[in-house]
């Protein structure tokens, strides 16, 4: 079976490793990037077994410049043929107010959502041209549509995905390329308890009254947008839990 090739940054947890599970299922082969080796290792073998996939794994801190490069660039010629490229790690540090947040949280957010972005792309895309085809999915958030206080610089980093994605649609457009934005509300992965460096309490404090998303939820909708006729791109998509309206306004019961 001539099984089309997905690239996911972060695929450790939430919506990466569910969105890995998901294509596996569906007769993808996977390269799959994080920071836990032993995760990655596990993860691999995982899929390997239940599906027949081949997985490909780069253990790496995609904040490095120059740990990405030499990840990316280390993949195999027949690994090159890369159809999917999904954008998805990315996280959030600290709520406080611009006067007293710490900056390395700042730093972390922004190396990460919006360089570790670029720095991906940067390296992919060419290979993408080069076969006139592919489909790159960013992932943002509601915070990339409406700011809220104490979260600035999150906000501005999820914004920042929205405005580079809408330029490398038009960049890329004459290749070929499709690119596709998703913003999720409230999805109940690591994201809270990595924004509350590892509190437990407070972090599940966040979902408390309504039903969130799921990293699978959101892994559906991928599957879907990635498999829609060449002429069909889906160009932003906002997917909201039922009881969240607003990135502020939920239905808590």
């Amino acid at each position: 079976m001539n099984r089309k090739i997905a690239l996911i940054t972060g695929a450790t947890a939430g919506i990466g490793y569910e969105t890995a599970l998901l294509l596996a299922q569906n007769n993808f082969n996977l390269i799959l990037t994080g920071r836990r080796k032993e995760r990655l290792e596990s993860f691999k073998e995982k899929l390997e077994s239940s599906f027949s996939c081949q997985v490909l794994i780069l253990c790496f801190d995609i904040r490095i410049k120059t740990d990405t490069e030499t990840a990316l660039n280390s993949i195999p010629d027949k690994w090159r043929k890369i159809d999917i490229l999904i954008n998805n790690a990315g996280l959030a540090a600290g709520l406080a107010p611009i006067n007293s947040a710490d900056v390395d949280d700042w730093e972390a957010m922004i190396d990460t959502n919006i360089k570790g972005l670029l720095y991906t792309t940067r390296i992919i895309s060419p290979w993408m041209i080069e076969r006139q085809g592919g489909h790159i999915i960013n992932i943002s958030s509601i915070a990339g549509k409406e700011s809220y206080p104490n979260g600035s610089v999150y906000c501005g980093t999820k914004s920042a995905v929205s405005a580079i994605s809408k330029s490398m649609r038009i960049e890329l457009m004459p290749f070929g390329i499709k690119v596709t934005t998703i913003a999720p509300g409230a999805v109940d992965t690591e994201f809270s308890l990595v924004r509350f460096h590892g509190d437990q309490e407070r972090a599940s404090q966040v979902y408390n009254g309504f039903t969130p998303l799921s990293g699978k939820d959101i892994a559906e909708t991928i599957l879907f947008v990635v498999t829609r006729p060449t002429h069909v791109n889906i160009d932003d998509l906002l997917i909201m839990p039922t009881n969240q309206a607003s990135a502020r306004d939920f239905n808590r019961k």
